[in-house]
């Protein structure tokens, strides 16, 4: 079974104007984040705007992600409203070199257990790769441990994305599955918490710019320096602050523009910020202690 551990990025897509794929933003941005010890990567998700792309853009995002991570696992994102949709982007995405699927809970309508759990069985089915359960609470359906577990019976339905605060539910996934699920936390902002309570590594938003910041809060976790990462959770979350204060992901692409990636406005219909917006939420980074 294959294992994710360490600080993932929940990358974002760089796009042109007219929202294809930007590949020479893309190579450079994942190239930089490399150099940083990146262990992963996390594609098309939630901070890719994964749904709000057309399939031509995710299925070439799944081909240049892989290749740019230079072996590194790529875990890429399938979810779409078409379930026969997501299953081929699944294979797609198996066929492009990804570690992992991964896949939001099915949108809008009412399911209830049953229905999740169907649906992420017929998603595993459609590779032969793992699959990462995705759970954010904002997606409609709530995950609990109970569920988790009886999901991760389920051959490769082998992790879970944690996107929640409810740290309790985290720890009783890793009991209920007897510490085998793969579990990796999703709230940037509380890195530490999740490392406390069991995960294996984290995916998050600001990890596009953050790294260095992050990889402080792990390593020193992992060395048993809880002091420092302590420490450096709460420089990062100074940070985070400014990015929560406005629109998570344009402000998130407004601070890479800011550092010269080329990553463009955020998909139609969200907000785009102007140039001097962009600005000044930069100014806010800088001044909230932002260092590169």
């Amino acid at each position: 079974m294959i294992k994710f551990e360490g600080v993932m990025p929940a990358l974002v897509t760089p796009l042109t104007a007219d929202e294809k794929l930007n590949v020479k933003g893309l190579r450079h941005l994942m190239s930089d984040l490399l150099s940083q010890n990146a262990d992963g990567f996390y594609v098309g998700g939630a901070t890719g705007e994964g749904i709000n792309l057309t399939r031509e853009v995710r299925e070439e995002l799944a081909v240049e992600s892989v290749k740019a991570a230079e072996g590194k696992p790529c875990i890429l994102h399938i979810a779409a409203t078409n379930f026969n949709e997501a299953c081929e982007l699944a294979k797609q995405a198996e066929k492009a070199g990804a570690a992992a699927i991964s896949a939001i809970p099915p949108l809008f309508f009412q399911y209830d257990e049953d229905d999740v759990y169907n649906y992420y069985k017929g998603l595993a089915s459609c590779v032969n790769i793992p699959l990462m359960i995705y759970y954010n609470p904002n997606a409609g359906f709530k995950v609990n441990a109970r569920f988790a577990a009886r999901m991760f019976e389920v051959d490769n339905i082998t992790s879970i994305k944690w996107t929640s605060s409810d740290y309790f539910g985290m720890l009783m996934v890793k009991e209920l599955t007897h510490g085998e699920m793969n579990v990796i936390n999703g709230p940037d902002e509380m890195l530490l918490m999740g490392l406390s309570a069991g995960a294996d590594g984290g995916i998050g938003t600001t990890y596009n710019m953050l790294m260095p910041y992050i990889r402080g809060v792990y390593d020193n976790f992992k060395a048993g320096n809880i002091e420092k990462a302590r420490e450096m959770q709460t420089k990062t979350d100074k940070l985070i602050n400014v990015i929560i204060s406005h629109m998570t992901i344009p402000a998130t692409k407004a601070i890479l523009e800011k550092m010269g990636y080329e990553v463009g406005n955020a998909s139609f219909p969200m907000k785009r910020y102007t140039e001097e917006e962009k600005t000044a939420i930069y100014e806010s980074f800088l001044k909230a202690g932002f260092e590169r």
